[in-house]
C-alpha cells in the first residue's frame, strides 16, 4: 500500500477546509489519546481544531512558554491540569498512544528521544530532521525500541497525488517516469502573518535548518522518493537566493533543487516569493503528462494527439484521508507504513536531499548522494 502525511507550511486556510471535509470520515473510529509536543508551530491548529470536533483526545500538552499556553488554554479551553514543561513526565503519567510534534525541526530529536524508551510511536511536522546525523540518531532509537517514526505533509493527504501515483506507478498510464516538477510554497511567512513563535524558528538557520530550502523543499524530495519506490537520488545540485533579504537576513527565501536518478530527474522549486499559495506536482512520462493541480484536481495530457482533461480526483479511504486516521488504523497494525509518504525510510532520504542541496547552494557545487 502507498499512502502519506500532511504538513501545512502555507495553505492553512485550505487544510483545515480538507480536513473539515476528511474528517467526517473519522467519526466512527476509536478516538486517539495523544500528547502534543510543542505549540510553536502553527500547523498545531490543525490538531486543535479535530480535538475541537471532538475527534481525537488530548491527554496532555508539554509547552514552557507561558505566552502560548495562555493564549491556547483561552483559545480551547484547556485545563491547567492538561500542560507540563517535561515531556518524559508528562508521557510517563499520561501514557498516550502517539505523540505529535509542533515545535522547531531542530527539537525534533529530544521528542524521540523522550517517547521511544518508552515504547510510544512518533508523528513530527515536515520534515524529521535538520541534519542527517540528527535524522539517524531518531531512526535509530525508533529501530531498537520498535516505535512508528513518522512525518506528516499536507500534500500526503492531497487525493490528487494519491491518484496520480496510481495512475502513473499502478496503471502505468504515462510509461516511465523521465521528470517530476513540484512547485511549493507561498508569499512567505512573514508576508502570510504567521504567529511570531513560528516565524522565530521558521527563519533561524538552525532551529529550522534553512530557509525556503527546507520549509518547501522538503515536499517535492517527499513524493520524488516516493515515486521513485524509495530510491536516493545519485547527485543533488541546489540554487539557493535571498530576494528579501531585508525580511529573510539569516535564510534563503527561494531555492531550486535539481535530483538526478538514473533514467529521471526531480526538480523542486519551493519559495518563499510565489505571487500566492501554490502546491502542484507535475510528472512526464515517456508518453503522457499528469498533473496534480491542487488537493482534488488532476490534469492529464495521456498522449500527443490527447486533449488535455481535468477530472477531480476519487474520494480518498477514510484511513488515507487525514493524518489522525492514518495514525489511528496504523497504529492498529489494519496498515502498515512501507515506503509510503510518512515512512521513515522515505523521510531519511529526504534530509538526505535537503543537506545534500544545502552544501550543493553554499559551494556551487553538484554533491553526490551516499
Amino acid at each position: 500500500m502507498k499512502l502519506n502525511i500532511f504538513s501545512v507550511g502555507g495553505f492553512y486556510a485550505l487544510c483545515l477546509t480538507v480536513l473539515t471535509f476528511s474528517g467526517m470520515n473519522a467519526g466512527a473510529q476509536e478516538k486517539l489519546n495523544v500528547v502534543v509536543a510543542g505549540l510553536n508551530h502553527d500547523h498545531i491548529y490543525l490538531i486543535m481544531n479535530s480535538y475541537e470536533k471532538g475527534e481525537v483526545n488530548i491527554v496532555g500538552i508539554a509547552e514552557s512558554n507561558p505566552d502560548l499556553i495562555s493564549k491556547f488554554s483561552k483559545r480551547y479551553k484547556l485545563p491547567d491540569s492538561l500542560f507540563s514543561k517535561d515531556l518524559t513526565s508528562l508521557l510517563k503519567k499520561r501514557k498516550p498512544d502517539v505523540v505529535l510534534a509542533y515545535n522547531a525541526i531542530n527539537d525534533h530529536l529530544a521528542v524521540v528521544e523522550a517517547a521511544a524508551p518508552l515504547g510510544i510511536s512518533v508523528m513530527v511536522e515536515k520534515p524529521l530532521a535538520t541534519t542527517v546525523k540528527q535524522a539517524e540518531r531518531m531512526a535509530l532509537l525508533a529501530r531498537k525500541y520498535k516505535i512508528h517514526l513518522l512525518t506528516n505533509y499536507e500534500t500526503t493527504w492531497y487525493a490528487s497525488n494519491q491518484e496520480a501515483y496510481v495512475k502513473i506507478k499502478t496503471n502505468k498510464e504515462i510509461g516511465k517516469i523521465r521528470k517530476m516538477v513540484a512547485h511549493d510554497g507561498h508569499q512567505g511567512p512573514k508576508e502570510i502573518n504567521v504567529s511570531k513563535e513560528f516565524l522565530s524558528w521558521l527563519t533561524d538557520p538552525v532551529k529550522n535548518g534553512g530557509g525556503a530550502i527546507v520549509d518547501f523543499g522538503c515536499y517535492g524530495a517527499n513524493l520524488m522518493t516516493w515515486l521513485m519506490d524509495g530510491q536516493a537520488p545519485i547527485a543533488v545540485t541546489a540554487v539557493t537566493r535571498q530576494l528579501k533579504k531585508d525580511v529573510y537576513p539569516n535564510v534563503d527565501d527561494d531555492a531550486t533543487i535539481l535530483l538526478e536518478y538514473p533514467e529521471a530527474t526531480g526538480i523542486i522549486e519551493g519559495s518563499w516569493n510565489w505571487p500566492f499559495a501554490i502546491k502542484d506536482m507535475e510528472v512526464f512520462g515517456q508518453t503522457g503528462y499528469i498533473q496534480a493541480l491542487n488537493p482534488t484536481t488532476l490534469r492529464v495530457k495521456e498522449k500527443e494527439k490527447a486533449a488535455y482533461t481535468e477530472a477531480a480526483a476519487a474520494t480518498l479511504p477514510a484511513n488515507q484521508s487525514n493524518h489522525i486516521s492514518y495514525l489511528s488504523a496504523l497504529l492498529k497494525n489494519e496498515i502498515k507504513p512501507g515506503q509510503d509518504l510518512s515512512s521513515l525510510e522515505n523521510n531519511l532520504i529526504v534530509v538526505k536531499i535537503l543537506e545534500a542541496a544545502k552544501i550543493s547552494a553554499k559551494t556551487g557545487r553538484r554533491v553526490l548522494i551516499k
